[in-house]
């Protein structure tokens, strides 16, 4: 095995990319939640609810970007959002990419931190799964991290998703660098 320093400040990641090539036999669930399409999303909207989804797992990628580069993606006729209410709340979201010929991407999908854990992945993946498997579409891929919550993986396996590859990196800590407080990720070390 070879070890490689994590440089202090930087946390490090190993990224697992899944696919599934062809549109599974999805069970009926029910839920207490509904999914309803999300056209022209707010920049600034869209950004506090991928904070609030994401603040726990690090998530940094489009706070990041520029805010022309992110505004331009989301009005992409490529780019699906669908947000995830109980209610009249916001308590999530799924984004597909559509870019590439034949694939979908699941960019996002996430749900607020006090409603992971309670069942309702499955209803939300079913209905997510629902849009992506389209005409013309035969592959539907994501990925997942080492950052992101330790049930993330072995639930994309359980909805049919398999592993094709897998990558390690390291990126400047988001906490150290002030887009989140100490606090968020508990799970990953914080090397300061």
């Amino acid at each position: 095995m070879t070890l490689t320093n994590v440089p202090k400040g930087h946390v490090a990641t190993i990224v697992t990319h899944l696919e599934m090539l062809e549109e599974p036999i999805l069970a009926e669930t029910e839920s207490s939640l509904s999914m309803i399409y999300w056209p022209n999303p707010d920049v600034d909207q869209y950004l506090a609810l991928f904070r609030k989804v994401g603040e726990p797992w690090l998530w940094i990628s489009r706070l990041l970007m520029n805010r022309n580069e992110l505004e331009a993606i989301l009005r992409q006729p490529t780019t699906e959002i669908s947000l995830i209410r109980k209610g009249e709340h916001i308590v999530g979201f799924a984004e597909l990419d559509f870019r590439e010929t034949g694939q979908c991407e699941i960019a996002f999908f996430g749900l607020v931190p006090d409603m992971n854990g309670k069942g309702h992945g499955d209803w939300m993946m079913s209905q997510v799964l629902k849009k992506a498997w389209r005409d013309g579409i035969d592959r539907v891929w994501l990925h997942t991290c080492t950052q992101d919550s330790p049930r993330a993986l072995p639930f994309y396996q359980r909805t049919g998703f398999r592993i094709f590859g897998q990558e390690i990196g390291t990126m400047e800590d988001p906490r150290l660098a002030g887009l989140f407080p100490e606090t968020a990720g508990p799970h990953v070390p914080l090397l300061s």
